[in-house]
């Protein structure tokens, strides 16, 4: 089954010390390396904080574009993996060996699959495109 690791910290108003990002850096590029080398991982990406987000809404037939992010919140959407796990058990393991589970939070979410009878492929016939 595929879930969704949706990586959760708080926004930084300083840089960290270069070492301190030199080993968060180390150990997202090793867990990432684990996922690939595992066959597992579907996608991955870090994401600009919530300054660049533009929230987009339609009311009455008219776009709205709002710059920022939908909610203020502590925590912010930093970033995301997709992987395929054997059960919820693994993906709560896999997400607690991403390094911000030390000091955010990782939401695992399962994704719904669309089936052949909704008109939309299997992630199988997707993948062997």
């Amino acid at each position: 089954m595929r879930y969704l690791l949706l990586i959760y910290t708080a926004e930084a108003t300083d840089a960290p010390p270069e070492e301190v990002m030199n080993a968060e850096l180390g150990a997202y590029d090793a867990f990432t390396r684990d996922l690939k080398a595992r066959g597992i991982m579907h996608a991955g990406e870090a994401l600009h904080p919530t300054t660049a987000a533009t929230t987009v809404r339609v009311e009455d037939g008219r776009v709205i574009a709002t710059d920022g992010p939908f909610a203020e919140t502590k925590e912010a959407l930093g970033g995301f993996y997709m992987i395929d796990a054997a059960d919820l058990d693994e993906a709560i393991a896999l997400a607690a060996r991403i390094p911000a589970a030390t000091h955010g939070c990782v939401e695992v979410r399962p994704i719904f699959e669309f089936g052949a009878e909704m008109g939309a492929p299997a992630p199988e016939a997707v993948a062997a495109d």
